[in-house]
């Protein structure tokens, strides 16, 4: 019989606790604010979650991620000042009670995770022309995102707790992390080992919005025409 030349092998299939085991890990995914251990992430363990998230999919095989690692204490601290300084004008820009419970949130760890990892994407990356980015050229950010997820998911898995923190000016970040002007920050991210989590996303917990349904945003050959069913689909449209 002659070899197989085709590249192709039987796909695997998962058993019933394997693909469990994969739907608990995604359920039980929150974004951690300021649970964290001081206790440094084991080598062996990061390197298996960033082996994770360079396993993702993306356009054309162009890898257009990168993952600065940063312990430094000091580093952390003007990261931090940067989210502050952008953090008072988010607050800003709530009323009322909004604004008080935005205030109330514990919104980032950068201080008290002992990692932070800054996921970047290198717009350049594979060239001009990309296969399967000629006519969406934001395919390279969208594969960085996937490989967010993976770092996400794997982290969990490994007793590791990851927050995303969004607040930030971007360019004081550039500035920070000497990031050049074509690549892309995608995720800032703290990550430590955790030991408790809220048992559901901390805004739900505080009635910020109800969470929507899968029925309601899963639509069948095309973009619904109806009206929002009631008020409370509504409000979620806002």
């Amino acid at each position: 019989m002659p070899p197989d030349t085709s590249g192709k092998a039987p796909a695997r299939r998962f058993d019933d606790q394997e693909r469990q085991a994969l739907y608990d890990i995604i359920n039980n995914r929150r974004d951690v604010r300021n649970e964290f251990r001081p206790d440094p992430v084991a080598p062996a363990t990061l390197r298996r979650i960033l082996a994770a998230a360079h396993a993702a999919p993306s356009v054309g095989l162009t890898q257009p991620w990168d993952f600065l690692l940063i312990r430094d204490p000091r580093r952390r601290a003007d990261v931090h000042a940067a989210f502050l300084r952008a953090n008072a004008e988010a607050e800003e820009m709530f009323e009322g009670h909004r604004k008080a419970l935005y205030r109330s949130l514990k919104l980032e760890g950068i201080l008290t995770s002992p990692l932070n990892i800054c996921v970047t994407c290198d717009r350049n990356r594979g060239g001009k022309v990309v296969l399967g980015r000629t006519h969406d050229k934001n395919m390279d950010l969208y594969s960085t995102v996937c490989a967010v997820q993976n770092l996400w998911l794997a982290a969990r898995a490994e007793g590791v707790g990851i927050g995303w923190v969004s607040i930030f000016r971007p360019q004081d970040l550039r500035d920070l992390l000497g990031i050049p002007d074509h690549v892309e920050i995608v995720a800032y991210l703290c990550a430590g080992y955790i030991d408790e989590l809220y048992t559901k996303p901390e805004l739900e917990a505080r009635d910020w919005r109800a969470r929507l349904k899968l029925e309601s945003v899963v639509h069948e050959e095309g973009w619904p025409t109806r009206q929002p069913r009631d008020a409370a689909d509504a409000a979620r449209c806002e």
